[in-house]
């Protein structure tokens, strides 16, 4: 367990790929909370909220979460057709089954739909729950790789995440029965300072919660030169587990089948390097759709609805205003008028000649046209009682062209985590 300078380039090689995807994870965070109904709390050209601007100009900020409902569609469908094809029959005890992966791959797919990222760590190791070959889902919050454009993933070269243990767990993995050695653990971290450098670095190197001890797990593809002149240089995934502060835990290279690190990773689109994702391309939508709902909203309460226009000059002696409004609301009431001049009339508006129902269901038609989940995927059938079984398989099936390219990535995904899996 020491701090050099080769430890501490590796951990600033780490760092800079941590900082080097805060714009993916800032992202990631503005979809997911669309995602989950938070939908109002992008900042206002004006300052403060979209929801603090609504309720100051008297409006009441109203949320018709379409993009949630998208994305349970989406993992239900496959869901749906995992069980169909039985893809995650599995024998009791097997790895599959151990690591219940249908659960598992849906949440995943959950989160390559939110963020365009699926990342899952597979390591052979002893836990409460047994030993064997482990699954992990990874959220993108506490990973970090090197810059890569091949969508396969042929062209990382650095790649890790952060850990946060509690201390006897740390200590247990890293230093065993060897007192010395948890002696120095205790140490390292009882007198460790965060390094300078803002926000961004500290969630790099603080663990999330209190009590906790970050380690941060760091695999590398790193050349050597063979001591034979007649062998060419090799590569070889070294995997180096490093405290906040550089100082080396732990040091060993692949011990898998497959000879790469545990991580499989799959981002997409990863155009030019870049991820977009499904629900990024729905978030202004839905933003326009909140906007118009809630200006509907507005209208309706400002409209006037049954408003009794009494001429004063009706009312007969002896009559109280408050009479008449009682018998106005009663099914049978009777309120006696002089009979001269204007009749009392009750006033009633819609608010409908705005044009925002109108615009409303443009916008509704085009959130489903950018989603690509039309009528039959979400259940509704076009054709009313009169579609048959096949006209309507046959819907679903057109309505998913759309869907096949993100689910195919994700498939490729799985094989790559089951390549691990199987050579783990």
């Amino acid at each position: 367990m020491n701090t050099d300078t080769t430890n501490l380039a590796l951990l600033s090689a780490a760092r800079d790929a941590w900082l080097a995807a805060a714009p993916l994870r800032a992202a990631r965070l503005r979809c997911k909370r669309f995602t989950y109904g938070d939908q109002w709390s992008d900042p206002a050209p004006q300052g403060g909220t979209e929801a603090q601007q609504a309720i100051a100009s008297g409006r009441r900020p109203l949320t018709n979460n379409l993009i949630r409902q998208l994305v349970k569609t989406v993992v239900g469908r496959f869901r749906s057709e995992a069980a169909e094809k039985k893809s995650y029959d599995a024998p009791p005890g097997s790895p599959a089954a151990r690591n219940e992966l249908a659960e598992l791959d849906s949440r995943m797919l959950e989160e390559f739909l939110i963020s365009g990222c699926a990342i899952q760590r597979v390591v052979a190791e002893r836990r409460v729950q047994g030993e064997g070959v482990w699954v992990d889902n990874v959220s993108p919050e506490r990973f970090f790789v090197n810059a890569f454009r091949d969508p396969r993933g042929f062209d990382i070269e650095l790649a890790g995440m952060v850990h946060d243990f509690s201390p006897a767990e740390l200590i247990a993995r890293f230093a065993g029965r060897n007192l010395r050695r948890a002696a120095r653990l205790r140490h390292i971290y009882s007198s460790q300072e965060l390094p300078a450098g803002g926000v961004a670095d500290a969630d790099f190197a603080a663990p999330a919660a209190a009590g906790k001890w970050r380690a941060i797990e760091l695999w590398t593809l790193d050349a050597i030169d063979p001591a034979r002149a007649s062998e060419s240089m090799r590569f070889v995934w070294q995997c180096r587990w490093l405290a906040p502060d550089g100082s080396l835990l732990a040091s060993y290279p692949s011990p898998f089948g497959h000879g790469s690190h545990p991580f499989a990773v799959k981002f997409y689109p990863l155009t030019d390097g870049e991820v977009h994702s499904f629900v990024a391309d729905l978030l202004d939508q839905q933003q326009c759709i909140n906007r118009l709902i809630t200006i509907i909203d507005h209208i309706m309460s400002c409209s006037a609805k049954g408003v009794l226009l009494f001429p004063t000059g009706q009312l007969p002696a002896g009559v109280k205003w408050k009479d008449v409004a009682a018998t106005w609301a009663a099914a049978d009431g009777i309120i006696p008028i002089t009979g001269k001049g204007d009749m009392p009339t009750q006033v009633v508006t819609s608010g409908a000649q705005t044009g925002a129902y109108q615009l409303l269901s443009l916008q509704m038609k085009i959130f489903d046209d950018i989603s690509g989940v039309g009528d039959a995927l979400l259940g509704r059938t076009t054709g009313g009682a009169r579609t048959g079984k096949g006209l309507y398989e046959a819907q679903v099936r057109n309505a998913t062209i759309a869907l096949y390219d993100l689910l195919l990535s994700f498939e490729s995904f799985t094989r790559q985590r089951d390549m691990k899996m199987k050579n783990c």
